[in-house]
């Protein structure tokens, strides 16, 4: 009698359908910059499945010049994009961002006085917003107002003599990114083959005019000469720097500790043979720190792929994965399982999966098809 009683009990219970929920915390806002000279229209919107690589489309803000590079505030309640165009039209956009419907409304622009911004970045405490201005050759400063918009910029800082005697390198700006603890900005001059340094000053003005960046010492790093400094990143533990060079078609290894940087090791990402011309873009590292990618136009588009070696953080070249034509940006989802690049003469970006122990990349054979992608973030489906 004790046996029928306990399998009718268990036959009688059905186990709870999670699927629902595990789509929904798998699922993420995918936030797409664009050039607008062609279709593209600015700042596109989509839902994306972290799990599985489907992407569904959401909103779209017009209106926007060549959005080609955002980044979203911290409570990712604002985003900021370049509007990257020459000379007097380089601006700065501000903009709110709805997650109930994933709507982005332009809040205010402020000019970068500096032509083509191709990067923007906000500080760990979100009080500014920093443009780099490739052919400006300088950086620029905004203050955030308590409503996300931005005030005029109150600091530029470039990087040309004005009054050398003989001609200079000019000097073009590509990158500005915070170390991890949060005291310093970095900023790559792809033209003078060097990482600027820059102190942080959080002193407080209503009137927008104290200056938040600072000289550092040593105020720069020096790189290869003709290695092209373009964008940097660090390792989950703090102690390493990556630098991809967009000319020499390297990357360079620093370790890091307390503002210093110091190359342990340069090591080739774009070894296509019959050219001198390289054209590396983009650089990442898994959320495990454990493979490094970087991505490579020009000839062989495509992602260069490493291994990091944890006690020492030099790397090791493991694999190569072709992609469509001008790979510029890429981003790892936050689990580590799949690798997005946006082509952006493909028009396409694509879906790679990452084998967790191998680091190589496999072509799920998903894509989103939109004109002249060239930045992705991620931002949360609910208010952080």
């Amino acid at each position: 009698m004790l046996m029928s009683i306990c399998a009718l009990t268990l036959s009688s219970f059905t186990p709870k359908d999670n699927s629902s929920k595990d789509k929904k915390n798998s699922e993420l806002f995918l936030l797409i910059g664009t050039y607008t000279s062609g279709t593209s229209k600015g700042i596109y919107v989509y839902r994306f499945n972290t799990e599985t690589g489907d992407a569904s489309y959401v909103n779209e803000i017009d209106g926007l010049s060549n959005p080609s590079y955002l980044n979203l505030s911290k409570d990712e309640k604002f985003v900021y994009s370049v509007g990257e165009n020459e000379n007097e039209g380089g601006v700065a956009y501000a903009l709110s961002f709805d997650k109930k419907n994933g709507k982005l409304t332009r809040l205010n622009s402020q000019k970068t006085f500096g032509g083509s911004p191709c990067y923007i970045n906000i500080d760990p405490k979100g009080k500014y917003v920093i443009t780099a201005n490739y052919t400006g050759g300088n950086v620029s400063v905004f203050k955030i107002k308590k409503d996300g918009t931005l005030f005029p910029s109150n600091q530029i800082i470039s990087f040309d003599k004005k009054d050398a005697t003989e001609p200079q390198p000019k000097s073009h700006l590509h990158c500005v990114a915070f170390t991890p603890e949060g005291k310093y900005l970095l900023a790559d001059d792809l033209g003078k083959d060097k990482v600027h340094k820059f102190n942080l000053n959080y002193t407080e003005a209503e009137d927008n005019s104290v200056q938040f960046l600072q000289p550092g010492k040593p105020e720069a790093f020096d790189v290869e000469k003709g290695s092209g400094p373009r964008h940097i990143t660090f390792h989950p533990n703090g102690k390493y720097a990556y630098l991809i060079n967009e000319l020499s078609g390297k990357v360079t290894v620093f370790s890091y500790n307390n503002g210093i940087l110091k190359d342990i090791q340069y090591i080739a990402s774009d070894t296509t043979p019959g050219t001198d011309k390289k054209g590396s873009a983009d650089i990442h590292l898994t959320p495990d720190g454990k493979f490094l990618y970087a991505s490579n136009r020009l000839k062989a588009d495509g992602i260069a792929i490493f291994k990091v070696n944890q006690k020492t953080g030099k790397l090791t070249k493991i694999g190569y994965q072709y992609t469509g034509i001008h790979p510029r940006n890429f981003i790892i989802t936050p689990n580590g399982k799949l690798l997005l690049v946006a082509c952006k003469n493909s028009n396409v970006i694509q879906v790679f999966k990452i084998n967790s122990k191998t680091g190589l990349l496999e072509d799920t054979g998903k894509k989103i098809e939109l004109d002249k992608p060239v930045c992705l973030k991620f931002a949360s489906l609910h208010n952080k």
